[in-house]
Order: structure tokens, then C-alpha cells, then sequence
């Protein structure tokens, strides 16, 4: 992937950095990994806003992605790299070798014609999936599972990656791109490699109208509410927020305020945490 500087020919166009997509080698998704995929606009199954600033945005179909990688010792060839709209790394087709057609995320290095495969024995190369235990000390993965079976959950973003640091009797010793280090059974899945699409954090979308087609409404200030919408609000002229501390608009403190649930199954393989 690259990115381009694009010329001020206009207001919106003056502070754009956008993707150049010439990774890209493949325009058409394919059609049998296609989902339908209906905008909730950030309501959850009561109907209420759970989360705001959502809507609107361009139509999109999900692309069913094989986080599991439980197909085990036949070879895969990728059949290209595409766009996914619903993620901001990339997506490579796979054929095996019965001719059944998977997604996965596509990891960096991994190009057309590659041959990938899964299982406990295969080598250590991007793309190939293999359980933490047959993995050497060092080795750089994404798409890592949490329980055994449930498929990857952790490291599947742009640019992402774990670290395995040891192992430890059934479980290995990773740390996250945050910092944190916690520990894994072994019999967790892990795909070799880093994911792709490294200079996703660097595009700037330079206008709100490329916010509104990615499903992002425009956000307010509490400063600048009325009293009776947000604690911030109200007031003569720029005053402050009036508070100790500042507050969601539900009066609830923020800014600081711890929101990770302690009573988690996980929290107890934590080893350190990210801060």
C-alpha cells in the first residue's frame, strides 16, 4: 500500500492524504463470500442508542473472513488481494486445493500465487496458521485466538501484531501492540505475520462529507448545549464546564475514569497491563 498527497484543487481536496490501492489486484469481491449487511445506526437489539454519532453511509455487503483457519494440511493459492469496506486492512481470496473458496486477512509480505496452508506441523511463513505451541519464541502473528476453536480475536487490524515471549505449561506469553502481556493456551490458533496495510493510519480524510459515507454523523460539543442536554452546557458567552471533573452527558464522570469490567474471565491471565 501508499499514499498520496492530493492537490488543493478545492477546499475538501486541500488536506486529503488518501490510499493510492495499489495493492489492490482484485476490483470484484466474490460473490459466494458475499453477506447481507443492514445498517443498525448504533441501536442495539432494544432499539435504543447505545452508541452515537452513527448513521446513514454507502451500502456494503459483509465479506464472510475465515477467522478460524480449520481447514488443516491442503494447500490454499491466493487468488488476489481486494478491498474491504467493512475493515481497514486488506482481505486475500484463497482456492484449495478441493476447490473451496475462503477470505482471510490478508498479512504483509503475502502476494498472488502464494501457496498458504494450516495445521500443526507447517512451516513458519506469513499467512500460515499453526497453534501457539508449534510456534518458535519471537515470532510475530495476528489473528490470535482466545479460546481454542473460537477463532481469531485479537491483532486484526491495519499494522497489527503479538509477540509470542514464552511459554509457560499450557499457556504461552504474548504481548500486544498496547503493551500488555497476558497469557494463551497453547492449543490457540495463530496466524504467522503481521497484518497488512501499514500506512492505514496515516490517511486523512480532510472533509466531514468522507465521514458521512463511511457512517459517521457529525458530533457536538457539550459546551455549547443547552443546560437541559448536556451537563457542559449553558452559560454566557465561553464559560467552562462548571465541573470537578468533566462529564458524560448522563452525568457520569469521564476523562480518567476506568470503564474495563474487572470481573472478566480474562482479566486473570493478564500478566501486565497496558498501563
Amino acid at each position: 500500500m501508499g499514499i498520496q498527497q492530493k492537490k488543493p484543487t478545492s477546499p475538501g481536496r486541500r488536506f486529503v492524504i488518501a490510499d493510492d490501492f495499489s495493492d489492490i489486484t482484485k476490483s470484484k469481491p466474490e460473490k459466494s463470500l458475499l453477506a447481507k449487511w443492514s445498517q443498525k445506526s448504533g441501536r442495539d437489539w432494544r432499539g435504543f442508542v447505545s452508541m452515537r454519532h452513527r448513521g446513514g453511509g454507502n451500502k456494503k455487503h459483509y465479506r464472510l473472513i475465515d477467522f478460524k483457519r480449520d481447514k488443516d494440511n491442503m494447500k490454499a493459492e491466493v487468488l488476489g488481494i481486494e478491498y474491504d469496506p467493512n475493515r481497514n486492512c486488506r482481505i486475500a481470496l484463497l482456492q484449495y486445493e478441493d476447490g473451496e473458496k475462503r477470505y482471510i486477512l490478508a498479512p504483509l509480505g503475502v502476494a498472488v500465487g502464494d501457496k498458504l496452508m494450516s495445521g500443526g506441523e507447517v512451516d513458519i511463513r506469513p499467512g500460515n496458521a499453526l497453534p501457539l505451541k508449534s510456534m518458535p519464541l519471537g515470532t510475530t502473528m495476528h489473528n490470535v485466538e482466545l479460546e481454542p476453536g473460537n477463532g481469531g480475536q485479537l491483532a486484526r487490524s491495519a499494522g497489527a501484531g503479538l509477540v509470542l515471549l514464552g511459554k509457560e505449561g499450557n499457556y504461552a506469553i504474548v504481548k500486544l501492540p498496547s503493551g500488555e502481556q497476558r497469557m494463551i493456551n497453547l492449543a490457540c490458533r495463530a496466524t504467522v505475520g503481521q497484518v497488512g496495510n501499514l500506512d492505514a493510519k496515516n490517511v486523512i480524510m480532510g472533509k466531514a462529507g468522507k465521514k458521512r459515507h463511511l457512517g459517521r454523523r457529525p458530533e457536538v460539543r457539550g459546551v455549547v448545549m443547552n443546560p437541559c442536554d448536556h451537563p457542559h452546557g449553558g452559560g454566557e458567552g465561553k464559560s467552562g464546564i462548571g465541573h470537578v471533573s468533566p462529564l458524560t452527558p448522563w452525568g457520569k464522570p469521564t476523562l480518567g475514569k476506568k470503564t474495563r469490567h474487572r470481573r472478566r474471565r480474562s482479566e486473570r491471565f493478564i500478566i501486565t497491563r497496558r498501563k
